[in-house]
């Protein structure tokens, strides 16, 4: 646990989406607040992908959103008024599954923006978090060193 080991000297992972500069979008399993606080533990943080996640903007894959489930809706409202100040159309779905809405460990609801791409990441990632209810994001930006992305031809490394 970070109780006992609180630095890491390595975190090796995957990501739903590998963007320019090695910004990613993490979070698909509901564990992105557990995944960033190992991350930013860590001394030095390698991402495993396939090809098929590299993109050139980030936003194709749905960016998770942790959210407080007391005020879980007002939130949300607050989620959608940031997302359409990043033009982003779609508002954030809170995400079910065949027994309820998703919990994360910590008993929180993540709701999935539909974000088609985001233009600044750093501007959404610092507006998401001022929002009141909202515990964490999916965007990991400045955190990865390096990522070995499997292709066709063989290994492909990127750096930030």
């Amino acid at each position: 646990t970070l109780e006992d080991s609180p630095r890491i000297d390595l975190t090796v992972d995957g990501a739903d989406e590998v963007g320019p500069g090695l910004a990613l979008i993490k979070g698909g399993g509901a564990a992105l607040l557990r995944e960033k606080l190992v991350w930013e533990a860590s001394a030095r943080c390698l991402v495993i992908a396939d090809a098929a996640k590299v993109v050139k903007t980030l936003g194709a894959f749905a960016l998770p959103i942790e959210v407080v489930a007391f005020g879980h809706k007002t939130t949300a409202n607050r989620i959608a008024d940031v997302l359409s100040d990043h033009d982003i159309a779609m508002p954030a779905r809170v995400r079910a599954a065949e027994r309820g809405l998703v919990r994360t460990d910590g008993g929180n609801l993540i709701y999935d923006a539909r974000c088609g791409a985001i233009h600044d990441p750093a501007r959404l990632a610092d507006d998401l978090k001022l929002i009141t209810g909202v515990v964490e994001h999916g965007l990991f930006l400045g955190l990865a060193d390096e990522a070995i992305i499997g292709t066709d031809g063989g290994v492909e490394r990127l750096a930030p």
